[in-house]
């Protein structure tokens, strides 16, 4: 029989390595170690400096581009080499990702394993793959040129993509699963619909805070600094009135501020249509976790924004979102097929 229990533990090894690279990629970002590897090396690159020599000529290339020359210059060998690590094990992770995913679908594949729609879904998932490697390297190439930081939209680019491969390589397990279609109530599928589309703008923005360092800025809550509700920052830091919320400090923390409430009345309001539903329709064990996981996503942004984005929380943070988005795309497949 086609499409048997060895794909879905392939697909779901995806999604389990995928959470592990969003995991490192958080600890990279949050630690500034993603520009300490300045060049690309397919093979070669997965094996660091392995003596005194090698470790001296990494340094010395990585002192000819911005972050050294501008940021880190005060950094000694030893320093270099703590943000070395974590770069260069988000490379190799996500090399192995590449493997997991490539060598195991030419061997379903050869061995006929895979119906025709689970082939057309699984050359997807390699096209989103090559395409977030590539999105990391032109990430990691606008911190090489003039100044000594990536450039927030590849950043949000790169984690966003992240993000919706693991989506899609869980949904694809999804259907396997779950392979005979039910009766849905197409209302309620939109709102999820609805909801999954918010909660991606949140990443998004999300990411646009990572990439500005935004996080370092207006640490209370609810209010923002001064006890204001809207800074008066949010509106003057770019020109025209607009940029400030895609490329101001202040702009994109509000907007990432406030569009949480907005998540989090989607997904009440969510839980609360799901209770009129009919009993075969409610699936209520996916609503529970989408609600659970929203009050502790919800938790952990505050603790983030107040206690100035300490590197454990703000990853955590970023693996709530994680979670959050595995159970929107969970329950939004129960109410679909």
């Amino acid at each position: 029989m086609k499409d048997n229990k060895k794909v879905v533990y392939w697909l779901f090894t995806g999604c389990i390595l995928i959470f592990i690279m969003v995991i490192v990629g958080g600890i990279t970002r949050l630690t500034h170690s993603g520009l300490s590897i300045s060049d690309y090396k397919l093979v070669t690159g997965t094996i660091p400096p392995m003596n005194e020599q090698e470790w001296t000529e990494a340094f010395e290339y990585y002192k000819q581009f911005p972050e050294y020359q501008k940021k880190n210059y005060h950094f000694t060998l030893e320093e270099f080499k703590n943000i070395y690590f974590w770069e260069w094990l988000h490379r190799v992770l996500g090399r192995l990702i590449g493997i997991v995913f490539v060598v195991p679908f030419l061997y379903f594949l050869i061995t006929k394993q895979l119906t025709k729609p689970t082939i057309r879904k699984s050359l997807i998932l390699l096209l989103l793959g090559g395409f977030q490697g590539f999105l990391g390297w032109y990430m990691v190439k606008s911190g090489l040129v003039d100044m000594p930081d990536v450039s927030h939209y590849r950043l949000a680019a790169h984690l966003t993509t992240a993000f919706l491969t693991f989506a899609y390589t869980f949904w694809v397990a999804l259907d396997l699963i779950y392979p005979n279609r039910s009766s849905i109530d197409k209302g309620f599928r939109n709102l999820l619909r609805f909801g999954m589309i918010i909660l991606i703008i949140q990443i998004i923005w999300g990411a646009f805070v990572a990439g500005l360092d935004a996080g370092f800025i207006h640490n209370s809550w609810p209010l923002m600094a001064e006890g204001k509700l809207i800074h008066e920052t949010v509106w003057i830091e770019q020109e025209p009135l607009l940029m400030n919320f895609v490329e101001g400090k202040s702009g994109v923390q509000f907007v990432h501020r406030y569009l949480a409430y907005i998540v989090v009345g989607v997904i009440l309001y969510i839980w609360y249509r799901s209770r009129k539903l009919a009993p075969e329709h409610r699936h209520t064990t996916a609503i529970n976790a989408l609600l659970i996981l929203l009050g502790l996503q919800f938790l952990l942004g505050i603790f983030t924004l107040i206690l100035y984005v300490p590197v454990w929380l703000g990853v955590a943070h970023q693996v709530g979102a994680f979670f959050l988005l595995a159970a929107m795309t969970y329950t939004l497949h129960r109410f679909t097929k």
